[in-house]
């Protein structure tokens, strides 16, 4: 629901201030461009474009400026890849195609962004990269990680946990009847 992809039964989802619920459908469309970001499990690159034309797709669907193409090339540096950017995305490893999908999701300098076990589908060495990077991402830009994933030590030291366990929601790691999150 965070995602703007499904809608609540009752009650409202406010994002920057903004009451989502209440939103029509092109409406969404464009809040969820401009303000969420998406970094899949697997990373969802387009094959036949480039790194840097993969990167600059939500932009474009916002309609782009002159200055996103710099954006998009310094997001690439910042995650390591400004030698790859002109590379088709089907030339390019796992983890390059996970780093290149985390510059996609922060182009249009989302408030949030959302992250579906961004590490699932890589090795350890590789995703313990991932999860470095994206802590260094969410502390430059001032950007808020929502991360889902089973896989939570590679995380280690993050600002907040929330365990999601028989359907109830706790904060850390151990449910207790204290901490349930209404």
């Amino acid at each position: 629901m965070i995602g703007l992809l499904d809608s609540p039964s009752n009650g409202k989802i406010f994002i920057d201030g903004t009451n989502t619920t209440s939103l029509g459908d092109d409406q969404i469309s464009s809040f969820r461009n401009k303000k969420l970001g998406f970094i899949f499990q697997f990373s969802n690159l387009l094959t036949d474009l480039s790194v840097l034309e993969n990167v600059l797709l939500p932009i474009q669907i916002a309609g782009s400026s002159a200055t996103d193409e710099k954006d998009a090339k310094n997001l690439l540096k910042a995650v390591g890849l400004e030698d790859q950017m002109n590379k088709r995305a089907n030339k390019i490893s796992g983890g390059q195609a996970q780093r290149v999908a985390i510059a996609r999701g922060l182009i249009n300098k989302p408030s949030i962004i959302l992250a579906d076990e961004p590490t699932g589908n890589l090795d350890s060495v590789t995703s313990q990269t991932i999860v470095e990077l994206m802590k260094s991402m969410a502390k430059k830009l001032n950007q808020t990680f929502i991360v889902v994933t089973h896989d939570k030590e590679h995380f280690g030291d993050v600002d907040r946990v929330i365990t999601i366990k028989d359907g109830k929601a706790f904060e850390g790691d151990q449910p207790s009847e204290m901490e349930i999150i209404a």
